[in-house]
Parts: structure tokens; sequence; C-alpha cells
């Protein structure tokens, strides 16, 4: 408790700051297609695609691309990629796990010989697999219209003559000129490059022209691969060419579970968005509109329902392949009403264990694009930490991933370091339907924060009547110090409530009289982008949220 008085002491000394709120912005309402991505111009390039003819699988695809040059920090081809889409034709839900793998010789053994009793967050041993490229390859072949070479020509065209540098992205990029292994490929004449300023990067116009070539083998089985293993050998790195040439993505079922009479679809494990689906049965129950928006009921019910939902998370979550994990049990209504007992509406818990599911046992971006045929895509990429793993080939343009610091080095663990196995991944793509038709596709960026983000957002757009673009610029609070998957336990006080300028500070006291330690931020980061379709008119309406530099773009 001498946390929580402390914590509010220094967070309440600037009252009129604190409740400060986000600048508002209007949501995009169009006819025929919207495109919402945390770059204006990444945006401008898949709505380009759109209006040439193009449909939304091929938009986000170009999308995806720009973001890896405009928001290199945060995503590019060194990453992963997760999507789910909504085919017009078929009437039907199609998931996409583009996530990449450990490097066959990354093994336990290994990093015990070498005296090391967690993955490091950079460096070389902290790389799985890319699975990126894959993943555009994968939708454009099942989904897509266009050829690689027509989505990636403009892309590679600002690439070689330079994007400007916004506000938001140029704090982020901040850390590059800091950091050797960075600068070759990520700063202006040795400095990261300021707001407002150009930033080129022919290098990695280069990459994807080999790309818009020779497709996705000029990565996995080409050149790209090639120069990746020569420089992991220079970086001692555990990457071989057989790495590359054995990756597959792999076409999933989304699950899903009800809530207030809609389908909210998120993708199975190793990504944590069960987690969403876990936290929204745990919270149908209650009459949350009743507590009231921003009431200490509400977020203390919401940030409970997080707690027991990341303590699943933290022992069940792995790749499937190798560990199965009971996703029917964990998002059944049933198991969230068990779960739901442990609730004590005036305590905070400090201990959650997870729950008998009857075994034995971001940096990120999203983007989402709807098209005049009413097909979507809810996509997400990142490198996980600001530039990955802090490294970057020179001879590529682009950074690597860090996932690999995810696995869990204990062998008892779901999560355990394996050769070849996916890692427990953060980033979730999210769609809702109702009565079989598309409704929203949307996403939270940022960690661990996401399926808070997923729940908080829906939450505003069904409990409270916001439009999509309010659902996500209102304040938030993000709980962290759960136990995660990598083996770490939780915080011992039960964890920091992380609360956004907006919340009001009596609410912000009351929730600490219940045994919450409590934190004022600027901003929980986030990233939140939607684009939700009225089954009335049938018009789009998109929405980006003011935390980050980006719009929704439509016509």
């Amino acid at each position: 408790m001498r946390h929580s008085i402390l914590a509010l002491g220094l967070a309440f000394s600037s009252c009129a700051a604190a409740q400060a709120q986000i600048k508002p912005r209007a949501e995009t309402i169009a006819d025929h297609g919207i495109v919402a991505t945390s770059h204006p111009l990444a945006a401008q390039v898949g709505l380009d695609v759109l209006k040439a003819g193009g449909n939304a699988v091929d938009a986000a695809i170009a999308t995806s691309a720009a973001m890896g040059l405009m928001e290199p920090m945060s995503c590019g081809i060194g990453g992963d990629l997760f999507a789910i889409v909504w085919d017009a034709k078929t009437q039907t839900l199609h998931g996409l796990n583009a996530n990449g793998r450990a490097p066959l010789k990354a093994t336990r053994q290994l990093f015990k010989d070498r005296g090391l009793a967690e993955i490091s967050e950079k460096g070389p041993l902290s790389w799985s697999v890319p699975g990126c490229v894959d993943g555009w390859d994968e939708l454009r072949k099942k989904f897509g219209t266009k050829t690689f070479a027509e989505l990636l020509t403009p892309v590679i065209r600002h690439a070689n003559e330079g994007v400007v540098v916004p506000k938001v992205i140029g704090g982020y990029w901040a850390t590059a000129e800091r950091v050797a292994e960075l600068r070759a490929v990520y700063t202006v004449n040795g400095h990261s490059p300021k707001v407002g300023e150009t930033f080129k990067n022919p290098t990695l116009a280069k990459t994807y022209q080999l790309i818009a070539d020779g497709g996705r083998d000029a990565y996995y089985k080409g050149p790209i691969a090639e120069a990746l293993v020569r420089f992991s050998d220079a970086k001692g790195g555990l990457f071989q060419i057989k790495d590359f040439t054995e990756h597959t993505s792999e076409w999933v079922k989304p699950v899903k579970t009800t809530y207030r009479g809609y389908d909210v679809w998120e993708l199975p494990p190793p990504g944590q968005g069960i987690a969403a689906l876990q936290m929204l049965n745990l919270l149908e129950p209650h009459d949350l509109k009743m507590l009231g928006h921003n009431s200490a009921d509400y977020w203390h019910l919401m940030i409970e329902a997080k707690k027991i939902a990341y303590a699943d998370r933290a022992k069940f979550y792995t790749d499937p392949r190798f560990t199965k994990v009971p996703v029917t049990q964990l998002i059944s209504k049933e198991y969230a009403a068990e779960r739901g007992k442990l609730f004590d509406p005036a305590k905070a818990m400090k201990d959650v264990a997870a729950g008998d599911a009857k075994l034995g046992l971001a940096d990120t971006i999203y983007l989402c694009v709807v098209d005049k045929d009413r097909n979507c895509v809810s996509l997400i990429q990142s490198n996980y930490m600001g530039f990955g793993s802090g490294l970057a080939s020179p001879d590529l343009g682009f950074a690597l991933q860090n996932r690999g610091t995810l696995f869990a080095l204990d062998e008892h663990h779901a999560n355990r370091l394996e050769p070849g196995k996916r890692p427990f991944h953060t980033i979730i793509p999210a769609m809702v339907t109702k009565d079989g038709k598309p409704w929203l596709t949307y996403g939270v960026m940022g960690g661990d924060m996401q399926p808070q983000g997923h729940v908080q957002v829906l939450v505003n757009l069904l409990d409270f009547g916001m439009n999509v673009q309010q659902a996500g610029e209102a304040a938030r609070i993000e709980h962290v110090g759960s136990a995660t998957p990598t083996g770490k336990p939780g915080a011992a006080d039960g964890g920091t409530l992380k609360a956004e300028p907006g919340i009001p500070d009596a609410v912000l006291k009351e929730l600490a009289k219940r045994g919450h330690v409590v934190d004022r931020v600027k901003t929980n980061g986030g990233g939140y982008q939607g684009i939700l379709i009225d089954p009335a008119t049938g018009k789009l309406h998109g929405g980006t949220e003011a935390r980050k530099d980006g719009r929704a773009a439509g016509y």
C-alpha cells in the first residue's frame, strides 16, 4: 500500500496536466474503401491500390511494405505477421499465422552451455526466422489480384526518393543514432532523422526489388536468405540456410466468443488473442453501462479480469504443434464462470494462479482495410521491441526481430525453447461479426497491452455507445506485472496500473484504496485502428487514434 500512496503522491502533483484529454479526431466515413494505419503516407499507398482496382488484400500488402519503410523501428520484413481475412465472395473468415520459428540450432542446452538463464532482448540470439514476406505471399496467392511487382513498385519509389518523418515516429526513431548496429541503415548523416526531415533507404529499395522480381523465394531460397546467413555468421547468430528454405506460414481457423450478441474473432496461440476473449467472457455477466465509463468499479473489474486471463496466458499459451493448448476450454463461458469466482469487488488480487483447463500439463504496427466488395483485412506485423534485435544488415536495409526472447528456457514450461518452434507472440489482429456479416475490423498494438486494448475498445463501442474513433481515443489503463509466458513471475504487489490522462483523480484514489498500485502516465502508447461497417447504411467508418501519426484514408 505504501507504493500505492507514493505513486499517487507523485502522480497527482499536477491535476490539471493529468486530466488533459487527447485532442479528438473525427472518424473517416467513406463509401468505397478505407485503409487505416499509423503513418498517413502508408495509408495513402494502400488507398491508391484500392483506387487502381486492387482488393483489400492487395492494399494490405502494399501498406505493410510501406510501413516497413516508414516506421522501421516497429515493423518490417525482418519481423512477423498475422492476419484475419473476411472473403466477401465465400462469406468466410480465414486466419494466417506468419510467425517465424526458432533456428534449428537454437537449443536450451546451447544457452545453458553459455551460462545464460534467459534469452537476451537484443543481439543475434534473440532472432527467429522472419515470417513477414512469406505471409505476404500466402495472402497474395489465396486472395490477391496484383503481382508483387505491382504492389512493391510504389514503395520502392518512396524508398529511393525519401519520405518525411512525422512527429510520433520521429520520437521513436531517436534511438537509432545511439546504436552502432543501426546507424548505417537508419540515420541521416549519422543522426536519427528529425521530425520533418526526409529519410531514404535505397538499400531496402534494392531488397524490395529482389522480392518484386523473384517473389518470396528471393527471400527464403535466394539472395536475401544467403545474405541473412552471412550476417548471422558475422554476428554470432544461429541462422543457417535450412531455417529459411523450410519456413512456412500456416492458415488457421480463427476462434471466437460472443459478447453482447456479437461474435468476436481472434487467432489461436501461439499468439495472445484468446486472452481478449477470456476477458470478455469474464466481463459479460456484469452490467458495465450501469457501473459507468471510467468509474472505479468499472476499472477494477476490467483490471481483475485481465489478471485472471493473463495467469492462464503465462501457463498455457505456446506453439500448439509442440504442446496442446486447451483453447476450447479457456474461451468457454463455463470456464469463465468458474474463474470469475475469484473476483472481489472490494480488493485487488495480488497473486493469481492459472486455472485448471482440464489438461495435464510491440513495437508493432497494425493496419486494416475494407474494400468496395467488403472484403476485410485485419493485419498486424512487428519487430517486437524498437528496431527488434538492434541489428540491421547494411546489405539489406532492414532490422531483424527479437521474438526469440519470448521463449522460456525452463524445460518444464509449455513455451520452452525448442528448435523449429514458434515463440509465444504478442501481436494479434481482431475482427467482429454480427449475424454472420463483418461489423468491425480492428486492432490495438502495444505488446501486453493488446488484449487489454481490444477489450477496452470493444466495450467502449458496445457498452458505452462510442463511435469507432471515440472508442480508440478514450483514456486507457494498462495493467503491467502479470506472470509471463517466458517463465517470469508476476509482481509481488499485484502489478501496476498505468493510467492515462482522462482517468479522473478520484477514480485512481479509489482504486488505490482497493489495493491497486497506480501510476500516472502521459500515454500507454497504443496504436489503434478500426473500420466499422454500418449495417444500416453499408457505409464505412474508419478510426485511427491520436496517440499515433496515422490516418484512416477513404474514398
